[in-house]
């Protein structure tokens, strides 16, 4: 079975929009290296246990989660593994003189921004991302038009969000070991942990946690967290059981702030969601 299939595709000048399917008949070892900026958006869950290295520069041993969305700079050389399955993306490749268009300087990829991007949580770049997948996938009136404007929307955001990496602050983040126990915990079924809880976890205050984590993560951890049990919650959607059940099952008070939470970290509420998978 091949590794990925194409199902609707936008070519514009040194630009190119996917809506791809990931198949994994097993447990998957493969490198992915290209001369363009790679974005990709899980639009249905990652393969279970999906994690990836640098080529370059990293040791062979280490790994780190892949989150919803990633965004590799061009020329860096990515290995993935994974334990199998299957999942479907909207991913864009762009080229560098693209991006250079909208941007002044060239931004030094340290080994923390490059871990950083490997779980983006820009809700400024997923909302155009998730516009342009439902474009390919169901084209409008003008829709080649509007898929290329579309396009060109997450070229500007993708500059911003360099900019932004580049003056983020270069030093204070979380040891790995801390951000592997936040991860760990946040993967855990039932109500989400407190602030609190974590700070203790870490053994830390809870303004060096929220500080180092953005400084780590380059987002707040408030919205790592709700997009961490929006994660959660797509896995189950996949099922059949019923948003009532999964809504207690993660800790809501209701099937109503389950909604309202799920739609604010992806954009869409989890009926639509489910729709859209099956």
């Amino acid at each position: 079975m091949d590794l990925m299939t194409v199902d609707a595709e936008l070519r514009v000048p040194d630009a190119t929009a996917r809506l791809a399917q990931f198949h994994h008949d097993g447990p998957s070892d493969y490198v992915f290296n290209q001369d363009a900026w790679w974005i990709d958006l899980g639009l249905t869950p990652r393969p279970t246990n999906t994690r990836a290295r640098y080529v370059d520069g990293w040791s062979p041993h280490r790994y780190v989660r892949v989150g919803t969305m990633m965004l590799v700079p061009a020329g860096h050389a990515l290995q993935f593994r994974t334990d199998g399955g299957s999942m479907a993306s909207i991913v864009c490749l762009i080229r560098p003189e693209l991006v250079r268009k909208w941007t002044e300087d060239e931004l030094d990829w340290t080994d923390r921004l490059l871990e950083a991007n490997l779980d983006v949580a820009s809700s400024a770049l997923r909302a155009p991302l998730l516009r342009l997948a439902d474009e390919l996938r169901h084209p409008g009136l003008a829709g080649a038009a509007m898929a290329e404007l579309l396009m060109g929307q997450v070229t500007i955001e993708l500059a911003r969000h360099c900019a932004a990496l580049k003056d983020a602050p270069a030093s204070g983040g979380l040891a790995a070991w801390r951000l592997r126990l936040i991860d760990e915990r946040l993967a855990q079924v039932g109500p989400p942990p407190g602030l609190d809880e974590l700070a203790g976890l870490c053994a830390l205050s809870v303004r060096q946690l929220t500080r180092g984590f953005r400084a780590s993560r380059g987002r707040p951890l408030g919205e790592h967290i709700a997009c961490q049990r929006a994660e959660l919650a797509k896995r189950r959607l996949v099922g059949d059981e019923s948003l009532k059940e999964i809504a207690h099952a993660l800790g809501f008070a209701s099937h109503s702030s389950f909604t309202s939470a799920f739609r604010r970290a992806t954009g869409v509420t989890p009926r639509e969601f489910r729709l859209r998978v099956r």
